[in-house]
């Protein structure tokens, strides 16, 4: 074989090389609980992504590459959440994950993607320092777009004190979520020169809130506000029944979870919590997003386990798409700095993302993003 020939065949291997490895997929990670307490959020979530995924890929993906999603159970757990970080990082090689349901998850876990400079979406874990935990660092690669606990706090405050108690209780679990919600809640009082009348705590998969609910009772609390998950929430509004104690409930988002909403059944109308994103299609974007998602997974009654949840991981995958399809690049250090500059609006279900991210800021949702929402009759209503 001639030099030409060989050069030839040399430049057209290349040329084939190169593009098989331009029409490699892009791998994003996927981390939540897909089973136990936390499932609500995490598969309704992980539907989300899966949603935003296909209707990138059916429009050409990005960069002219297909998404490929790879999913891992974190079961809620820390050592878990670990061990998926390192997994897909080290192993599968994603470009990015998306996720995080559970506060301590995220703040076991992301300390992996900072070190390894790949960004992390957490799309529904809302514990304030979530994104301020490597923030005094020369680069951050921890995102967000839910609402965090600074502001959800701020806001169930203050419905209570427009409602016109002074003698609120809390009740919050005693996980990471729990315990830092409440502090935040404690914080946002202390501005209001207003104190709780009693704060209780209880564990994951505690079935009796007697006790609790008794000393709030007897103190003379005349709200409860809540820091937790769906189903010991639902044991507080059910024992709340039991107590004939009748007084309000209001508290993080969570208290939309369906397994709130379904273990609580009329004990649980009148609750009312940040949100959002609520199951109404009231704009075009989205009712398509509720009619794809009804008609691909048909959950029960038509009711997204986790509304909030579903909408906050579509999201997220438009967002982390825009970015890599702005860098034009796969490399973490390129997808972060292109976050921090999106420089076209992102049209997602929970809102119009305009320059959601900047060097200092990685919080993509504010109280203008943020509504209540309230318990009717087995659905989450925007309040009126």
């Amino acid at each position: 074989m001639n030099f030409k020939l060989k050069a030839l065949v040399a430049g057209v291997a290349l040329g084939l090389s190169m593009s098989a490895m331009a029409a490699d997929p892009i791998k994003i990670g996927v981390s939540g609980p897909f089973t136990g307490g936390s499932a609500p959020m995490g598969t309704s979530m992980r539907d989300g992504v899966r949603l935003a995924a296909a209707e990138i890929n059916a429009k050409g993906g990005v960069m002219g590459r297909k998404i490929e999603l790879v999913e891992r159970d974190d079961e809620a757990k820390n050592e878990r959440g670990v061990q998926v970080a390192q997994e897909l990082i080290n192993k599968e090689r994603v470009v990015a994950t998306v996720g995080y349901i559970n506060t301590g998850v995220a703040l076991a876990s992301q300390r992996f993607y900072q070190q390894a400079k790949i960004p992390v979406m957490n799309n529904v874990a809302t514990g304030s320092i979530v994104t301020k935990q490597f923030a005094n660092q020369p680069e951050n690669y921890v995102f967000r777009n839910s609402a965090n606990d600074t502001i959800q706090s701020a806001m169930i405050v203050e419905e209570a004190i427009r409602r016109g108690f002074k003698k609120p209780a809390i009740l919050a679990d005693s996980t990471n979520y729990g315990q830092l919600g409440r502090e935040d809640l404690e914080k946002v009082m202390g501005t209001k020169n207003m104190k709780p009348v009693a704060v209780e705590k209880y564990n994951i998969g505690d079935v009796d809130m007697t006790a609790q609910l008794l000393r709030a009772k007897q103190a003379g609390a005349d709200v409860v506000l809540t820091y937790g998950i769906g189903p010991e929430l639902a044991q507080i509004a059910n024992g709340m029944q039991k107590l004939g104690w009748k007084v309000p409930i209001v508290g993080s988002w969570t208290l939309a979870m369906a397994n709130f909403i379904d273990n609580a059944g009329a004990n649980g109308n009148g609750t009312r919590m940040p949100q959002t994103f609520i199951q109404n299609p009231d704009t075009p974007k989205r009712k398509a997003f509720i009619d794809a998602y009804v008609k691909a997974y048909n959950p029960p009654n038509g009711r997204m386990p986790s509304a909030v949840s579903a909408a906050q991981g579509y999201d997220s995958v438009y967002l982390l798409a825009a970015a890599i399809q702005q860098a034009g690049s796969t490399e973490g250090p390129k997808i972060a700095e292109a976050l921090e500059n999106l420089k076209t609006p992102i049209e997602g279900v929970v809102t119009t993302y305009n320059k959601p991210y900047s060097k200092t800021d990685h919080e993509a949702i504010n109280f203008e993003n943020t509504k209540f929402g309230e318990v009717q009759n087995g659905r989450v209503v925007n309040v009126k």
